[in-house]
């Protein structure tokens, strides 16, 4: 690594990549790098186990590649989340001391920087599965990273079983399993694979439990927090929320409750908000250094973070000495009698629990206030229940078939759903003409397959085209608009619908949401800087990127100006 030149492009190596490889060289996976390489060259399958933080997602698939372990192949490293596949791909880049989009890069949904010499790819479980819809083989990789494979996602269950299939059609394939949690057995089993447990380097976490069940755990955490900064030692807070909203309305809380403390004598404070919906540069914010003292001999600045459960283990934020964890997640719950999900909070497991308190230890001790009583810890379950048996299975069925898996109840599932969940689904399918008699995807089917969105907005939107080109019904150009608004997070910011003023009132449909959302589009479309720039609506990056994907030509139709003044900053379409 003493190397003068970049063996990825030869060209001179930076400064920068000097200093962040004596970052990388402190980090504990890095101790075990030629055992890492030893035993991927050996073995056909690696199953890697280390605690969040200690390097493995940045450091390994670098390990792979320097080693020539894909030979002259891609590596592709999955993520569950689009936000964890674009930082990740961010850092990765910068260490290798190469422009993100060319040896490293991204691959999310709308969104993609690589070119054809990308050698090390970060890409979301869902979107490499959909290329495999168009090579079944993923031939243009020669290793094959599953990162958070603990989270069991749908979609990494079923690249699980591609890959257990792959493995006996490609003898090149090297495939590697990492998980933060010890409990991997089943994993090993699965795949016969190495094992290569990696310690972090946590210091010890002290752990508090409430004494008595408490009411609120959203006045609880914001107490909690008040209190740290004003009787604890420096060092920056991580509060573990539920979702967006709660996480908004946490940071304005938190701004007026901490805006009378004096900054001098407790130090300022810095509050920070990461969830899937912020944009780039909104999410690259957590990883900048606290505020400092505001007065020479003033106390030092910290930040809070307010996080959804991504920070258990896809982020690393140094800093983090103090960790709330209200014990609750959002999390994608069935409703059989309306075929709908919705999320919902529900309760961690015990996995979750330890992954958050671990965060309070990886630069020095720490404290995990936990906002519920240790009889209520010991009652948890002690990991979460994989996805594929709590959903619905009619996109893991749309997927499947799109694969050509000739028999799905023979797939190679690591926790099969049941033969209930599979025949529901058969049904429903088969009533949209996804599937025919026998089971196999209709040509209707198999563009539905093609498009990245929920079987049921997918339908909706391929029927719509029918419609249109039918000419008897104009619905195309509206049911295009929303799905856009319905495949991204919601565009009100709170209770702002509420609050509307009448300009934006007049969007407002008294009956129907989906009328209001569609409403909203074309006052876009007649106005977009009314639409985008109000305070009252959160029409991020993501959702003018979603919606002019989707309808384009009607965004550049009506408002050419504004599409061309945006297009660069958004990276939208051309």
């Amino acid at each position: 690594l003493a190397e003068e030149t970049n063996f990825l492009n030869g060209e001179p190596l930076s400064a920068n990549y000097r200093k962040l490889l004596k970052q990388r060289q402190a980090l504990p996976v890095f101790a075990r790098r030629d055992e890492i390489v030893a035993a991927g060259a050996k073995h056909k399958a690696l199953v890697l186990v280390s605690d969040a933080g200690s390097g493995k997602t940045t450091q390994c698939p670098q390990f792979f590649l320097r080693a020539g372990l894909a030979g002259d192949k891609a590596i592709a490293v999955t993520q569950p989340r689009r936000v964890a596949a674009t930082s990740v791909a961010l850092r990765v880049a910068e260490e290798m001391d190469v422009a993100l989009g060319d040896e490293v890069g991204y691959s999310i949904r709308f969104d993609h920087a690589a070119s054809a010499r990308t050698k090390l790819l970060f890409l979301t479980d869902g979107v490499l599965l959909r290329e495999a819809q168009t090579d079944p083989l993923l031939s243009k990789y020669g290793a094959i990273f599953i990162d958070e494979a603990h989270e069991r996602t749908v979609n990494s269950d079923i690249l699980l079983g591609q890959l257990k299939l792959l493995a006996r059609k490609r003898a090149d394939l090297k495939i590697v399993i990492m998980s933060a949690t010890l409990d991997c057995e089943k994993f090993v089993r699965y795949f016969d694979a190495a094992r290569i447990h990696i310690a972090g380097r946590n210091f010890p976490v002290e752990l508090h439990y409430l004494p008595a069940p408490c009411r609120n755990y959203y006045e609880s955490a914001l107490d909690a927090a008040v209190q740290i900064h004003l009787n604890e030692p420096p060092g920056d807070v991580l509060v573990f929320l539920t979702g967006e909203r709660e996480i908004c309305d946490m940071r304005d809380d938190l701004l007026v409750r901490l805006s009378a403390v004096d900054e001098v004598e407790h130090g300022p404070v810095r509050v920070d908000v990461i969830f899937s919906a912020l944009t780039h540069a909104e999410q690259m914010r957590i990883f900048q250094p606290a505020p400092a003292p505001v007065a020479p001999n003033g106390r030092a600045g910290r930040k809070i973070v307010l996080s959804t459960n991504i920070a258990e283990t896809s982020l690393t934020i140094d800093g983090i000495v103090y960790v709330i964890d209200t014990g609750y997640a959002k999390q994608k719950v069935y409703h059989p009698r309306t075929r709908a999900s919705s999320l919902a909070a529900v309760e961690i497991s015990k996995s979750s629990a330890a992954q958050r308190a671990g965060r309070a230890g990886r630069t020095q001790p720490g404290k995990c206030f936990r906002l519920y009583t240790e009889s209520s810890f010991e009652n948890m379950a002690d990991s979460v229940v994989p996805e594929i048996l709590r959903s619905p299975v009619d996109q893991l069925v749309i997927q499947l078939l799109a694969l050509d898996i000739p028999n799905l109840i023979r797939f190679p599932f690591l926790d099969p759903p049941s033969p209930e969940a599979f025949m529901r689904a058969f049904e429903q399918l088969h009533l949209q003409q996804v599937i025919d008699d026998e089971c196999k995807l209709t040509p209707f089917g198999r563009r539905v397959a093609q498009l990245p969105l929920d079987p049921t907005l997918a339908v909706m939107l391929e029927r719509s085209a029918e419609l249109g080109r039918s000419a008897e019904l104009g619905v195309q150009r509206e049911v295009r608009a929303l799905v856009a608004l319905l495949s991204v997070n919601s565009v009100f910011a709170g209770d702002a619908a509420k609050r509307a003023p009448p300009a934006l009132k007049s969007f407002v449909h008294p009956s129907s949401e989906h009328r209001t959302l569609v409403n909203l589009f074309y006052g876009f479309l007649d106005a977009p800087e009314l639409v985008v720039y109000n305070e009252l609506l959160r029409t991020n990056q993501l959702f003018l990127r979603t919606v002019s994907e989707i309808a384009a030509e009607d965004l550049r139709a009506a408002c050419p100006a504004f599409y061309e003044k945006a297009r660069g900053e958004l990276h939208l379409p051309a």
